[in-house]
């Protein structure tokens, strides 16, 4: 694998809506505009091709079946471009085992490296159920989403990448854990509801990078997606010792950073604190 001493990452933000195939040609160009950037891992938000609640049971059936039209658009995008693509988030009915699902789905999220191979699937462990004051007022994920409950690394050519998704960001033990197995860095697909996303997104994220010393590409959706949805977007890329190094507001685009791993190691041996630990597990 090529040496991730500084190898380009690109997070991508975008404003899905209800229209499958409108998100998925919204997706391939602005992976189209990464590559060109010269990322070598690209990161879609989560819920970058299908939005809708009501239509995440269905998508996640036709996903596992011999027709899968996410899945394919990735591999071929994959493929076709010579990109890794962290394919944000998209239902799934069936666990990691194969056993179905009934009336709910996995929001899983896949990773295929440059060939068009499905390396990698994280299933979100923590499932947003809340209220929010905006238009939409409640959120339940547990209505449609079946937790996931294992935890996910994968070499990259940007190094050891740990998968997280949206709400995961908000438990800190994930995180931990993600670091105890040796990630260089960590992803995060989003759709932080405004409201949220103004309140705790950046500092979250800066908290999770600082004490875990990870590089955090958190790519998100950003903007007014319905009627009653608005994304908070500031999809960044987040330096091991808090800094963020790139970022986009609101709107479609794409950021890119050299995920500098002399830098990571620098962070890491000028402030050990992995071995200073005193109130550890086991």
């Amino acid at each position: 694998m090529t040496n991730p001493s500084n190898q380009i990452v690109a997070a991508i933000q975008m404003v899905s809506t209800h229209d499958l195939q409108a998100n998925l040609a919204e997706a391939g160009r602005l992976l189209s505009e990464a590559a060109k950037m010269g990322a070598r891992v690209a990161v879609l938000p989560e819920n970058f091709a299908v939005l809708a609640t009501s239509q995440m049971v269905a998508c996640g059936q036709q996903e596992v079946s011999s027709e899968p039209v996410i899945r394919r658009f990735l591999a071929e995008q994959a493929q076709r471009l010579g990109l890794w693509i962290v394919g944000g988030s998209l239902p799934l009915v069936n666990r990691p085992d194969g056993s179905m699902i009934e009336g709910r789905a996995r929001a899983s999220c896949l990773v295929f490296d440059d060939q068009g191979r499905e390396v990698a699937r994280y299933d979100k462990i923590h499932l947003f159920d809340a209220t929010v004051e905006d238009a939409h007022g409640q959120y339940r994920e547990s209505d449609t989403f079946e937790p996931g409950d294992a935890l996910v690394t994968v070499p990259t050519p940007a190094g050891l990448l740990g998968l997280a998704v949206c709400y995961d960001l908000r438990f800190p033990e994930l995180f931990r854990a993600l670091r105890e197995q040796g990630v260089d860095w960590v992803c995060l697909p989003s759709a932080f509801t405004w409201q949220t996303g103004d309140a705790h997104w950046h500092a979250l994220i800066r908290a999770r990078a600082i004490e875990n010393q990870v590089w955090v590409v958190a790519a998100g959706q950003g903007g007014q997606n319905s009627e009653r949805r608005r994304t908070y977007g500031h999809s960044l890329i987040c330096d091991p010792w808090g800094k963020v190094v790139s970022e986009i507001e609101e709107g479609p685009g794409v950021i890119t950073a050299g995920l500098d791993t002399d830098h990571l190691n620098a962070v890491r041996n000028r402030m050990p604190v992995w071995e200073h630990r005193r109130l550890t597990r086991g």
